[in-house]
């Protein structure tokens, strides 16, 4: 059913640079020497802006300032919903501002909200605010408050709706009309109400538009669907939008083991968690541990990013310790020093082209037992064959700076040897971490950066003392 609490008025979200210029407009505000002035021109700015907007223009603020419009945002003449900006601020930012907060403003702030937008602030709430927050609900509330939060983050138990509007079979589609009118608003992404029997087991859904064109004396029995997708608490957030994807969906409906429906999963979650993924793969591959607030302090900067720029540091000190075994060889052919970073490089590139789609097509579950060789197959025939058509052109530019004939077999055969070697970590890494529940983007680019620089140096190096002295 959907929530009836009264919410703070907001504004619709307009013209899609409208934060920027707002951002703009209040960072000009903010350095005004007129505290009362300040206060004003934040009032007129803060309070015409969606939610969504005002979480936008606080993350790109530095801390000060952050806190100075918060302390806006959160006093009883502010119309912005404080709930709905937490919502949409990131984990790092929204930590910041509710350690800010005593609980008396923390209860204030997200009171209005539904059960299930609740569980999503849980773990940035104290615990004796939540425990407040948990009494305050209906019997009804707290059930599906607890519900929310027992389910893992990347489960769809915890991205679930519980607004949704469930109807009997055994009625006209007039009743129905008659029945939906009673509500001050449907709940959002409403597209279609969910057909129940006695024990709430789902029997189908009636589509809003087969509701509106069908004859109001027609039997809900009649037009409702009954092939529609239905997805189950434990399922995996990521697999679910996938299906959201492939189907395109707006809504699809959350049963248990039992086949009652326990709520709804909507399109709105589907792209928070398709945003989430890729973001989480973005600084993944660049080997941050999770996202990093702009304005976060430095030492939360250093420990997010020192990990892997030291794993960084260790793995370049090998290729440079590999290298400078062959120091007689480069000594006596100095026109090796400028090409070896030619192999390493295209190597490299060559195994984050394979790396990047192997990543995307586990990420989109396009990856099984059954066609893992014919992949591995396929991606070490475009390397041959790339590297044999490369390798005869970055031989011939050899040939070209050095004067040498015999530098050309050398350097094509190098080349052609680490773009293998860049395919072929390129998929093993991935899909071994992949093989043992791993997320597959985590240091796969340090591994394979290693590989093909310390590999590379090896075979060109140790190709060219063989031949060419």
């Amino acid at each position: 059913m959907p929530d009836d609490r009264d919410r703070p008025t907001q504004s619709a979200p307009r013209d899609p640079d409208d934060a920027q210029h707002a951002l703009e407009r209040v960072e000009s505000s903010l350095r005004r020497s007129d505290r009362v002035g300040v206060e004003r021109e934040l009032e007129r700015e803060l309070d015409r802006l969606h939610p969504a907007d005002v979480a936008y223009l606080i993350e790109a603020l530095p801390t000060a300032d952050r806190l100075t419009i918060w302390q806006h945002i959160k006093s009883a003449d502010s119309v912005i919903d404080s709930g709905a900006v937490l919502l949409e601020l990131s984990d790092g930012v929204r930590e910041s501002l509710v350690a800010s907060m005593t609980p008396d403003e923390i209860v204030s702030a997200v009171e209005a909200l539904d059960a299930d937008e609740l569980a999503d602030l849980a773990p940035d709430l104290p615990p004796r605010v939540l425990d407040r927050l948990s009494g305050e609900l209906t019997v009804e509330e707290r059930e599906r408050l607890r519900s929310a939060m027992s389910f893992p983050d990347d489960a769809v138990g915890a991205r679930m709706d519980f607004e949704m509007v469930t109807i009997r079979d055994d009625v006209t589609l007039e009743v129905v009309l008659r029945y939906l009118r009673r509500f001050d608003a449907l709940p959002d992404q409403c597209d279609q109400v969910f057909v129940v029997d006695r024990h709430d087991r789902l029997l189908g859904s009636l589509p809003l538009d087969r509701l509106l064109i069908n004859e109001p004396d027609t039997a809900v029995v009649d037009v409702m669907r009954t092939d529609l997708l239905t997805l189950r608490p434990e399922d995996d957030a990521g697999e679910a939008a996938q299906a959201f994807e492939r189907y395109d969906l707006v809504s699809a409906p959350v049963v248990d083991e039992l086949g009652r429906l326990v709520g709804r999963l909507s399109v709105n979650e589907v792209v928070d968690v398709i945003r989430e993924a890729s973001e989480e793969a973005q600084l993944s591959a660049a080997g941050l541990r999770e996202e990093e607030d702009i304005f976060a302090p430095v030492g939360e900067s250093i420990r997010n990013r020192a990990p892997w720029l030291l794993l960084n540091l260790v793995t370049a000190s090998i290729a440079s310790f590999v290298a400078s075994r062959f120091e007689h060889t480069v000594g006596r052919i100095v026109i090796l020093a400028f090409l070896m970073s030619i192999i390493a490089g295209i190597g490299g590139n060559s195994g984050n082209q394979t790396m990047t789609l192997i990543i995307r097509a586990l990420a989109l579950g396009r990856i099984g037992g059954t066609n893992v060789r014919q992949l591995v197959v396929k991606e070490l025939t475009v390397s041959v064959l790339i590297g044999l058509g490369g390798g005869v052109i970055a031989g011939g530019f050899a040939y070209l700076m050095s004067g040498r004939l015999a530098i050309w077999p050398v350097m094509a055969a190098a080349m052609l040897a680490n773009m293998l070697v860049g395919a072929a970590l390129g998929m093993i890494v991935p899909l071994t971490r992949a093989r043992f529940g791993k997320d597959p983007a985590i240091g796969s680019s340090v591994l394979l950066t290693f590989a093909t620089d310390t590999l590379g140096f090896l075979i060109f190096l140790g190709l060219a003392t063989m031949v060419l002295l």
